[in-house]
């Protein structure tokens, strides 16, 4: 069986089921003819099955930066793409040469915003601990009460 595209979730599912529904059928290989016609119903059948749907939730993804983008931070792993909005805060607050600037990351669950000010604000330390520098050099204030949910 060759890999569904990952960018069709709905044949990948449909897939996997079929997939679930062979394995049941040869793992309770039933010699009567009406017995497993009745579990290929209990395993297949759209209305009265064990499978419903698919229900998906199918996200947009967020724009990576473009092939030549260039990161502020020397110690990036080559190749590495962010989101756009994580690129565009990394060169905001990156303090490589020029001092950060004032930024608000506003983007939906899941899209990095944490990353997008975290990247940078170890960089800075990474380099203040490189020049010798000692002491505090951030304190993170982060709202937990919005992560309750």
């Amino acid at each position: 069986m060759t890999a569904p595209n990952p960018s069709l979730p709905s044949l990948l599912a449909l897939e996997t089921q079929d997939s679930i529904v062979e394995y049941l059928s040869t793992t309770f290989a039933l010699s009567d003819p009406e017995a497993q016609q009745a579990l290929r119903a209990f395993l297949a059948d759209p209305q009265t099955g064990i499978f419903r749907g698919p229900y998906l939730k199918i996200r947009t993804p967020y724009q990576p930066v473009g092939t030549g983008w260039v990161s502020p931070l020397e110690w990036m792993p080559r190749g590495f793409r962010p989101f756009q909005h994580q690129a565009e805060a990394f060169r905001r607050l990156s303090t490589n040469g020029t001092a950060a600037k004032p930024t608000i990351v506003t983007t939906g669950t899941g899209s990095g915003k944490t990353e997008s000010f975290l990247v940078p604000l170890l960089d800075h330390c990474r380099r203040a601990a490189a020049r010798g520098g000692k002491g505090i050099k951030a304190i993170i204030l982060y709202p937990m009460n919005a992560l309750v949910t």
